[in-house]
């Protein structure tokens, strides 16, 4: 089969989804495809320069006629150009909105060839898709595109319970790149980090809003603490970060708790911990747990959303309710004092993410998706 010209518009920015559209960018321009970032900014895990791959920025007038700048008008625009000018094949978004509404509108201008995939990541089903004033938007922008993806069978199943729509949406995992995680821990890093040789290390990474329940990691590394010499690195920022801190400050811990803010190269930070936690509250699939396996390191997550379907429970980690650091604590003092389970762990935890989540499988199913969409849409 022929390479195919692909357009990917994502939110350029930290977040899970960006991560992915960006990841799978780059592997599909590996793979000999032509690929098309159209966005607001340059992908900030776009870090390497292909060939083949390519950015087309949006840029947004400033008119008087208008209160706010009209992003989705000059996205549709944009897109409708780079359809026209590099021939693309399909227009792959993440997010329906305003991504996939912007997409249908891109393809009525340019005639209807371009095929458009939508990824749904989660924000814009449980969060948005609560709001009546984009309901309907969102449901339009599903039903307008041609293949619609679900990061998780858990998202799937919102998507259709929230919105009643008849359209089949494939579930096709989020993935890491397997490469990125077989180089060795740079040696002495847990020294350079002031981190002793009997301590040990549980990692949170998020981008700190509500839903990922910072205040239950907070309170389970305290229970912890009292028990095994531990010390908690913090990967992100975002709303509750000031909030975080004013609480590791009244407990007298700032030694313990380190807030690294946000980093690119989180590989190596995942490889000097012990444990990981990701006790959210909404969790679409879970991609920091799935980061943390891939570089060895088993999770304890909620029993919410996609988590389930990431970490196997009492495999690689384990699954707790919402709302109970003690149970958290305690899963984490019987790793840190076993181990043999905890090597177990490790070693399924790296073994789970390689053989479910890794690029060459995932990546692969885009692309037999990508074909079979355009042979629907009259490919030959």
């Amino acid at each position: 089969m022929r390479p195919l010209n692909i357009g990917i518009t994502c939110y350029p920015t930290v977040g899970g989804s960006g991560v992915v559209a960006t990841e799978l960018g780059k592997i599909l321009a590996e793979r000999g495809h032509n690929v098309h970032f159209i966005s607001s900014s340059f992908p900030f895990r776009l870090d390497k320069v292909y060939p083949n791959l390519y950015f087309h920025e949006v840029e947004v007038n400033q008119y008087q006629v208008f209160q706010y700048p009209p992003y989705d008008l000059t996205l549709a625009s944009k897109m409708a150009e780079v359809v026209r000018s590099e021939n693309l094949d399909i227009l792959h978004v993440h997010y329906a909105v305003p991504h996939a509404v912007c997409a249908k509108l891109a393809k009525d201008m340019t005639g209807g060839n371009v095929q458009v995939v939508t990824t749904l990541h989660g924000t814009d089903i449980t969060v948005l898709g609560s709001d009546p004033t984009l309901k309907e938007v969102i449901r339009y922008g599903i039903e307008a595109s041609d293949t619609v993806t679900a990061v998780s069978n858990s998202l799937a199943g919102q998507t259709n319970d929230l919105f009643h729509t008849t359209k089949h949406i494939e579930t096709i995992y989020n993935f890491i790149d397997e490469r990125v995680y077989d180089s060795e821990m740079k040696e002495n890093l847990r020294e350079e980090f002031g981190i002793t040789g009997d301590e040990r290390v549980i990692v949170h990474m998020s981008n700190f809003r509500p839903v990922k329940r910072t205040e239950d990691v907070f309170k389970a590394f305290e229970q912890v603490a009292r028990h095994v010499p531990a010390r908690l690195l913090l990967i992100g920022d975002g709303p509750e970060r000031s909030s975080l801190m004013k609480q590791v400050k009244a407990a007298n811990m700032e030694q313990e708790v380190l807030f690294l803010g946000n980093q690119k190269r989180v590989a190596e930070l995942l490889q000097m911990a012990d444990v990981m936690l990701l006790l959210s509250e909404k969790e679409s699939f879970g991609l920091a747990a799935l980061e943390a396996m891939a570089a060895g390191v088993p999770v304890i997550g909620t029993d919410i959303g996609g988590i389930p379907e990431v970490i196997g429970h009492n495999e690689t980690g384990f699954i707790v309710p919402l709302g109970r650091p003690d149970l958290v604590s305690a899963h984490c003092v019987t790793l840190f004092n076993n181990p043999l389970l905890h090597t177990r762990f490790q070693q399924a935890s790296k073994d789970r993410a390689q053989r479910l989540f890794s690029a060459a499988e995932i990546v692969s199913q885009y692309e037999k998706m990508y074909y079979h969409t355009l042979q629907r849409g009259g490919y030959q």
